[in-house]
């Protein structure tokens, strides 16, 4: 059976040139990379590229828990989506030019270990975290 997608997009008041370096730089990553203010993301790497992989480490502010989260990139095509596979499931990242900005939409294969709706807030919290950390930055 083919696992339940989860769509969620916001739209940024953000160049799709500035929107693009902070979803893919390491740096930026690990500024905006959180669904929590008691959480962080402690590293990230990025091969942007066909069979290139990315990770981000993402720990409790605490020290009680981490994960990695990783995946290898099966599709880019520059300023418009981002495809890639986790395990055994697909994320698709897809940019979208609007009046005044970027609408990002993530579409991704929900896991079995949570409720739909816990991935969907904990993903929507993240990509909301990126919207604010987009749109603070000078000249975004």
């Amino acid at each position: 059976m083919p696992a339940q997608k989860i769509t969620i997009e916001v739209t940024i008041a953000a160049s799709m040139r500035d929107v693009w370096h902070h979803w893919n730089t390491p740096a930026e990553i690990m500024q905006w990379n959180t669904a929590s203010e008691d959480w962080h993301t402690t590293s990230s790497k990025v091969d942007l590229r066909v069979g290139g992989a990315y990770s981000s480490r993402m720990e409790a502010k605490d020290g009680s828990f981490g994960f990695d989260f990783t995946g290898t990139y099966t599709r880019v095509v520059e300023h418009e989506l981002i495809e890639s596979k986790l395990g055994d499931r697909v994320l698709l990242v897809e940019f979208f030019p609007v009046s005044g900005g970027v609408t990002v939409r993530e579409t991704f294969d929900a896991d079995l270990d949570h409720s739909i709706e816990q991935q969907e807030a904990g993903w929507l919290a993240i990509l909301n975290h990126f919207k604010k950390h987009v749109e603070s930055v000078p000249g975004a």
